[in-house]
């Protein structure tokens, strides 16, 4: 009884104090996590005179399910469809900003005094960042919805994973003494195994089972059923070999393309931000004063080399993947911090006797020190930002933030070459991680299933059975690996409408599919008979004849594939059922910083009363108000006479950087893209015509409120101005979004001179 005692003591202290110091800390304006540092380091072991932690072991455990739910909410908020549409940067900027700092930090080890082994220690585990800092500093300063956000959080997801493998090969040279390439590579695989596995059976499973059951699914079971969900894939990650925050990150992707996904957010929160607490007061706990004082300028250097590092190659990553500057600033500084990755790879170092023992406390202070200043560094990047401006000459600046501009005008521009190449190398990659799951599936668990069943049988009738029943479970994802369909076969028909030659390497690519999947077919029956050089050639035969004569057989099987394209989906298609204006208008000016937001107007809004035309709202923000929604009444295209009344509901449109400064003025509470159901409104792009009626004429002259309409944003070659001045001439071949009424609308996309 006294156990269970002492656990409510210590969580009593840990909250008790952990609430008193964030209220300070948020009466000075500071950081919650400051609060939470310093409540941690108070309640520890290293300070007397204030009522301390009976159980750190407890604690520790604790904040272990604190990293759980925040890795599943960071999931929930950040799916792996989001992740794949900013892959390729998040891979480079991750990829360049562990590289660089890895070099830095062993080379300063080696400076230090430290031994070889102990600087590649310090390499690996100074090249991560905190994804819970980041995540609950963003969450406390409402930064996750700004444009380098995804970025952030992407190459945060990256470097997990870079961590995970990291730990395998630092532990694997600590007790070889040697590099294990091959086995940092059989890691790499296994992982990009599972992560594809994982997903493509929990959307399949996970939200026909949520929508299903969706009558039954109060509050109450929703929030059960989901951190079961979670728990289960935590458990699951780690029997592979996985850590728990992976596991849990996972889960959270995976709901995250579910209807309820926002739902489950909504419920998780007060557990995510109660186990958060508690695992940033156990990062405080760590801090120990008397190692802080005999190696203050260890901990200085670290420190700063950090910092400066992680701004510098994260940066330099963002540059190279055509990001541009303000991009680069802003998820350099965001990085600058060193993550829990770092002192649990310390930790392995001290534990293997690779490292010596005060080289960890000297990592937990580095990590706090960091931690601290990072609510800083990430509200200092828009200084150096117009720092940077004002060094930098203009023509640099330019061709640093050129990328960015011709990535945006071209990103609708890709060739079918490319759409086709990637649709069949995902589609590749996706079967061919099913049918090899069923493989390994089969090898361990129906080969001993059917001999324990089946004890009198001969081993040939044995395998014999498991050969058919594999190929049998294998056949629909056989089927869907070699024949095409959906955006392959669009791409082809455009390309052979193009050019009748191309006939050849589309036929290329279909045979290469085609015996990919009779390898499959080999494999599993190699792998339990001897197999002839003549009954390779009679099987290779008999399987592309199968292949492409079962399309009428194996029809079925595409409900396999269709059910997992429509959950897969299915967030997006209710978000356009419910959204059709807001929605379909995002959608045409993706790959550009332009979005619309509703913006409620507060009740004790000084604005509250005055017509828009004494509001300086374009003037000071340059965003554009473009509907006013009251009540049952809406306004389109409102004139300067018109009142802005408390509660009243602004369809803005604009950047990001200006839909934050009219947020900002208007004091409101925000419904993001709020239910904008009226048919007669639209946002559309027209592209003009040498004879448009626009063509020639400057935005003055065009009188376009007369017409119900207003210019929102202009596309003039490859300059994107989201808020064209009065005296801007429309040129043909100039691309402008016009918000207004549909009729307009359709008058001024065909109207001539």
């Amino acid at each position: 009884m006294s156990e269970e005692l002492n656990l409510v003591r210590d969580l009593a202290v840990i909250l008790v104090s952990a609430g008193v110091f964030t209220i300070i800390s948020k009466a000075l304006k500071q950081p919650l996590i400051l609060g939470y540092i310093i409540a941690g380091f108070l309640v520890g072991p290293h300070i007397s005179w204030f009522p301390g932690i009976s159980s750190e072991e407890t604690v520790h455990q604790w904040s272990e399910i604190g990293i759980i739910f925040l890795m599943f909410g960071l999931g929930l908020e950040f799916s792996f469809k989001k992740l794949l549409q900013v892959g390729s940067s998040a891979l480079v900027t991750a990829g360049s900003k562990f590289l660089g700092v890895f070099v830095i930090g062993f080379v300063v080890g080696q400076a230090m005094g430290w031994t070889a082994m102990e600087s590649v220690f310090l390499g690996g585990l100074l090249s991560m960042s905190s994804t819970m800092v980041v995540l609950k500093s963003y969450d406390d300063m409402g930064l996750k919805d700004k444009p380098w956000a995804g970025m952030v959080f992407g190459t945060l997801v990256v470097e997990d994973l870079i961590a995970i493998l990291l730990m395998v090969l630092l532990s694997t040279m600590a007790v070889s003494n040697r590099f294990a390439g091959g086995e940092m590579l059989f890691n790499l695989a296994k992982l990009a195994f599972f992560l594809i596995l994982w997903f493509l059976v929990g959307i399949y499973v996970i939200p026909t089972l949520l929508k299903r059951a969706h009558k039954y699914l109060s509050d109450e079971i929703l929030l059960v059923v989901s951190i079961g969900l979670c728990f289960g894939m935590v458990a699951l990650a780690e029997a592979v070999g996985f850590s728990s925050a992976l596991g849990a990150f996972v889960m959270g992707s995976i709901l995250a393309e579910t209807t309820e996904s926002e739902h489950i957010d909504r419920l998780v929160g007060p557990i995510k931000d109660l186990f958060g607490a508690i695992f940033f007061v156990s990062v405080g706990m760590m801090v120990a004063p008397a190692v802080i004082g005999e190696h203050w300028l260890t901990i200085l250097i670290i420190t700063l080399i950090v910092m400066l590092t992680h701004i510098l190659f994260a940066g330099a990553g963002i540059l190279m993947t055509g990001g541009g500057l303000r991009n680069a600033v802003q998820t350099g500084f965001s990085l600058a911090q060193l993550g829990e990755f770092g002192f649990i790879i310390a930790g392995v170092g001290v534990s293997l006797g690779v490292m010596r023992d005060f080289i960890y406390p000297v990592i937990i202070a580095v990590s706090v020190v960091t931690t601290f200043t990072t609510p800083y560094m990430i509200k200092l990047a828009e200084p150096a930002y117009g720092g940077l401006l004002r060094i930098l000459p203009d023509k640099w600046v330019a061709r640093l933030d050129a990328p960015e501009q011709k990535s945006r005008s071209t990103e609708a521009e890709q060739s079918e070459w490319k759409k086709l190449l990637k649709a069949y190398f995902l589609r590749i990659v996706l079967y061919g991680v099913i049918l090899l799951a069923i493989m390994i599936g089969s090898k361990e668990f129906l080969e001993p299933l059917a001999a324990r069943w089946f004890p009198a049988w001969s081993p040939f009738l044995l395998n014999l059975v498991v050969v058919i029943v594999t190929l049998l479970l294998m056949a629909p994802f056989l089927y869907g690996l070699a024949i095409s369909s959906g955006s392959i076969n669009a791409s082809a028909s455009k390309l052979l409408a193009e050019k009748p030659s191309n006939k050849w390497p589309i036929a290329g690519l279909v045979l290469n599919r085609t015996f990919l999947a009779i390898s499959f077919i080999i494999a599993v029956i190699a792998s339990h008979f001897h197999l002839a050089g003549w009954a390779v050639v009679l099987l290779i035969l008999g399987g592309a004849a199968f292949i492409l004569t079962a399309r009428r057989t194996m029809h079925r099987y595409s409900a396999l594939e269709q059910r997992f394209l429509s959950n897969l989906n299915e967030k997006e298609e209710a978000e356009r059922r419910r959204r059709p204006v807001t929605t379909s208008v995002q959608d045409k000016m993706a790959g550009y910083d332009v979005h619309l937001e509703m913006l409620e107007v507060s009740p004790d809004s000084s604005l509250a009363g005055r017509p828009l035309k004494e509001i300086p709202f374009r003037a000071e923000t340059g965003a554009n108000i473009i509907k006013i929604e009251r009540g049952s009444q809406s306004i389109t295209i409102p004139s300067g006479d018109v009142p802005v009344f408390p509660h009243d509901r602004l369809l803005a449109v604009g950047t990001t950087e200006q839909i934050g400064r009219l947020r900002t003025m208007l004091a409101e509470t925000n419904t993001r893209l709020a239910e904008v159901q009226d048919t007669e409104f639209d946002v559309v792009p027209i592209t003009l015509e040498p004879d448009s009626y626009l063509t020639g004429q400057t935005l003055r002259s065009t009188h376009m409120r007369d017409y119900h309409c207003m210019v929102i944003s202009v596309l003039h070659g490859s300059d994107f101005n989201t808020n064209p001045k009065p005296d801007y001439r429309f040129e043909a071949g100039d691309v402008v979004w016009i918000a207004g009424e549909t009729s307009s609308l359709d008058w001024l996309g065909g109207g001539k001179e």
